[in-house]
């Protein structure tokens, strides 16, 4: 299935977004369910999730244009996705629409920050490499998230010029695919140590390095972890009040790929995306949480 594209040869983006497109439902409790207790949720937010929707969205927020290469489907959560997308301002022309239901996700938000997740995928297939047409897309930077390996790497060979981002969040095909492939390796440290069968960081980022010229471990509320050039350093995470740390490594990416077109050096690089996420932790849900540029120029200021 190939989608048609206006022929346009300046049609320029700033972000190409490859991989994942679900729906959120995050919710609220006061405390985490003992067996078989029935609770009320204390907030509820229903909106558009995924790794690499977020990311666009991010993107979108943060006063850079975006696309999105992703599945959902013809039904209700699809409909209500796509229409969320086209608001944030996000090019949804390279959406493939079909009747295989849309992933649906379930969070549950901890006073203290903490979550846990419950995710429902149907059964379908990844897309095809040829599943979309790039051809009419000029992308800045391309940000991947393994779950669509096969059109990401399609993305990568339609613009090999174009600097190259993976978010790694766990091990599975499509990230062990496109690790050795990227400039810029972005794990989660569940991804580091797994793929690495490293128990310390510092071990898996050596590893890593291995893998790819630009490695960052993010580390949560620890900061990370980076390593470049043949030099590594860490960097502090921002001190936030946490509701909900659901979608914050997908605000790191979606403004770590948005800094890289802003051509920012390392280190401040590291710092905005750090701020992107911190404050992606201060609202329930992983969408409704994303930033403006506004608001994180504010935060860093006042945390300078």
């Amino acid at each position: 299935m190939k989608l048609a594209f206006y022929d346009d040869p300046m049609n320029k983006i700033d972000v190409l977004c490859v991989g994942h497109a679900s729906y959120d439902i995050s919710l609220a409790a006061g405390h985490h369910p003992a067996a078989d207790e029935k609770m009320s949720a204390e907030a509820m937010a229903c909106c558009g999730g995924g790794p690499a929707a977020n990311a666009a969205v991010a993107v979108a927020r943060l006063g850079g244009s975006s696309a999105l290469a992703a599945y959902l489907d013809n039904g209700a959560f699809g409909e209500l996705h796509v229409g969320e997308l086209q608001r944030e301002g996000v090019d949804t022309r390279l959406i493939v629409r079909g009747n295989s239901a849309s992933p649906v996700s379930v969070s549950v938000a901890k006073p203290d920050g903490t979550r846990f997740l419950i995710n429902h995928k149907a059964e379908m297939d990844v897309l095809s490499g040829d599943a979309v047409d790039f051809s009419s897309l000029r992308p800045r930077v391309i940000l991947a998230d393994g779950h669509e390996p096969a059109l990401s790497m399609a993305a990568l060979e339609a613009y090999p010029d174009a600097p190259t981002v993976l978010d790694a969040g766990s091990v599975r095909s499509g990230t062990e695919l496109l690790c050795g492939q990227v400039d810029y390796l972005v794990s989660s440290l569940r991804f580091a140590c797994d793929y690495s069968a490293c128990s310390e960081p510092e071990e898996a980022l050596d590893v890593l390095a291995e893998r790819a010229p630009v490695v960052v471990i993010t580390l949560g509320d620890q900061g990370l972890l980076w390593a470049r050039n043949g030099g590594w350093g860490r960097l502090p995470a921002f001190d936030v009040q946490t509701v909900d740390s659901t979608g914050a490594g997908d605000a790191f990416h979606g403004g770590f790929a948005h800094g890289l077109v802003r051509g920012m050096d390392w280190l401040p690089l590291l710092r905005y995306a750090s701020a992107v996420a911190a404050l992606s932790c201060t609202r329930l849900g992983a969408r409704p949480g994303l930033p403006t540029a506004a608001e994180v120029a504010s935060f860093m200021e006042l945390g300078a």
